[in-house]
């Protein structure tokens, strides 16, 4: 390919805001030339390129937004700290259709058996899969929006909540109580709470 098309090619990714294309013209050219690709599969080699990055720039993004603690996914979540914890059934879970059927899931387990290891690793999979997530703890989500019903900013405020294709809830049984609150009532479990 002619210099003149490159340039040309260049400016149009450009252009078109595909500022990947641009910068790796050359590269692909090359491979493509190395493969003796056709047509069509060097069009599709540019075009998935393009989407490759902008998608990963797309999830990079989602999780800045997503106040999670971290960013570590199911895969990385050591089944054999928990023996009694059946994989299969996280891994259906991973697979997100309870996100899709706008449900629920809890993990419940007494403190530092991995609840919100998991509940992360489910967010992080929802936030590949293109949905929307949002991290928050039962504690810090009751003061906001008291804090926020205090100023008139309530119907604002739970926007923050229910705007999210998920809402990771966390901390549940550990939210701060009154006495007659606390008093012969059970805490609730962490949850995964799926919004509309």
């Amino acid at each position: 390919m002619s210099q003149l098309v490159t340039n040309r090619i260049k400016a149009h990714a450009t252009r078109l805001r595909l500022p990947h294309l641009a910068a790796s013209v050359d590269q692909l050219i090359a491979r493509a030339n190395a493969d003796k690709m056709g047509y069509l599969d060097f069009l599709d080699l540019l075009l998935e390129e393009e989407h490759g990055v902008r998608d990963g720039r797309r999830f990079r993004a989602a999780l800045r937004l997503s106040k999670l603690p971290h960013h570590k996914g199911i895969e990385e979540f050591d089944f054999s700290f928990q023996p009694n914890l059946d994989p299969r059934k996280i891994k259906d879970l991973a697979a997100l259709s309870f996100v899709e059927a706008k449900a629920n899931a809890a993990f419940l387990g007494p403190p530092g058996v991995g609840k919100t290891m998991l509940a992360v690793g489910l967010a992080v999979a929802a936030c590949k899969a293109g949905f929307s997530i949002y991290f928050t703890t039962l504690d810090d989500m009751v003061r906001q929006l008291k804090e926020a019903d205090a100023i008139g900013r309530l119907a604002a405020k739970l926007k923050t909540y229910t705007r999210p294709n998920v809402l990771v809830l966390d901390e549940v049984s550990c939210a701060p109580r009154g006495a007659e609150e606390s008093r012969g009532r059970r805490s609730p479990p962490p949850v995964i709470a799926v919004t509309g």
